[in-house]
């Protein structure tokens, strides 16, 4: 049986990577107990936490972070008529935090995450793992049978282009999980005991061309890179689809990174996932999602975006076009979440002046 680290004070002395260039991103309901277990890894950095739900509740977190917290009320009042893109009542709120940090990176967590321990039973430090693999390259073009070819022990393989070895800029790190695993609610019902027990020492870069399931409980992005495409939709209360807002980031950020020639890497941090969520909850969400992904995924594996989209806000506002045209069918949500993803950037933008400009992030 898989256990979380219960004690990390004893982990050695971290040494912050990015201190001042990156933030931590927390969306909640409940007081934040859990930091307790993440301090030594988590106390240098700078803590964005969105709470969702009642504004009037007071969220109580642990003394001696540093951090700034909002709720409805403020989503409302720095967004106006345009807070209507934020879900409420749904963790996608989360992306809010993305939106109005200005730091270049951002790592977003889930508070039933614990800290996972490593095969020797080292706690493990997930936010320094997210680091390294944001700060080294991604080989898209052609897969390492090796995996990371950047990490330590690592290299190339016989038979591996000269001319890709170089790699591409890391835009997206999606971190993995023991104990509790990511399964929709289809699968929790007829798993209810399964547990996750391997940890893999892995990362690699997911090839071009291929979708993933992203999971937003243990995940770090370039934020400069492409920030304004991890709009979380629209989930939740009043929304007739949940627990699809990570995914749909994901896909939209995938089919963007193929185009601009950017990196997407899976695999290690591990955290622990602390709590299983109500399956038959979890189904009510789901269950148009599971029927509407059949057409929404070929939707995305088909999506091309014409060489005029040299930025991710481009990038975005095209595929929301085509998301109009091409998926509406599938229901009227999808007209309206493609207004929203029109919203969403014009709010990136008036929030972010500087990036709002055109400047190519360049094509590999």
């Amino acid at each position: 049986m898989v256990e979380p680290a219960t004690d990390t004070r004893s982990a050695s002395k971290v040494v912050p990577l990015l201190k001042d260039e990156l933030d931590i991103v927390i969306p909640t309901i409940r007081n934040l107990d859990f930091l307790e277990m993440w301090r030594p890894f988590f106390e240098p950095y700078h803590l964005i936490i969105v709470q969702d739900g009642d504004p009037s509740k007071t969220i109580k977190v642990p003394e001696g972070f540093d951090y700034e917290l909002y709720n409805r009320n403020d989503i409302n009042k720095i967004l106006g008529p345009k807070a209507s893109c934020i879900s409420f009542k749904d963790s996608a709120c989360r992306c809010f935090g993305y939106m109005v940090s200005k730091k270049k990176y951002i790592f977003t967590i889930d508070d039933d995450c614990f800290v996972a321990k490593d095969p020797a039973g080292k706690p493990v430090n997930a936010l320094d793992q997210h680091i390294k693999n944001l700060l080294s390259p991604s080989t898209p073009f052609f897969f390492n049978t090796l995996y990371d070819p950047f990490r330590d022990g690592a290299d190339f393989v016989r038979g591996y282009p000269f001319s890709l070895r170089e790699g591409v800029p890391t835009a997206v790190s999606h971190g993995l999980w023991l104990n509790i695993p990511d399964y929709d609610a289809p699968t929790q019902l007829v798993k209810p005991l399964e547990r996750n027990t391997r940890f893999v020492d892995a990362v690699m870069t997911i090839p071009k061309g291929t979708l993933f399931p992203m999971c937003g409980m243990n995940l770090a992005f370039d934020r400069e890179l492409i920030g304004p495409a991890m709009y979380f939709g629209l989930m939740g209360d009043g929304q007739p689809i949940g627990r699809y807002d990570d995914m749909w980031a994901g896909w939209c950020t995938k089919v963007i990174c193929d185009h601009l020639g950017l990196g997407v890497k899976t695999g290690l941090p591990y955290i622990y996932h602390s709590k299983a969520s109500n399956p038959f909850v979890n189904l009510r969400k789901e269950y148009k999602g599971i029927f509407w992904q059949e057409e929404i995924i070929p939707f995305f594996q088909a999506a091309v975006l014409p060489k005029e989209c040299t930025t991710v806000q481009k990038c975005y506002i095209e595929l929301s076009k085509q998301v109009k045209e091409k998926l509406s069918k599938v229901d009227p949500y999808f007209d309206k979440l493609a207004d929203a993803m029109v919203t969403w950037i014009e709010a990136w933008d008036e929030l972010n002046p500087s990036g709002a400009a055109a400047k190519s992030n360049g094509k590999a």
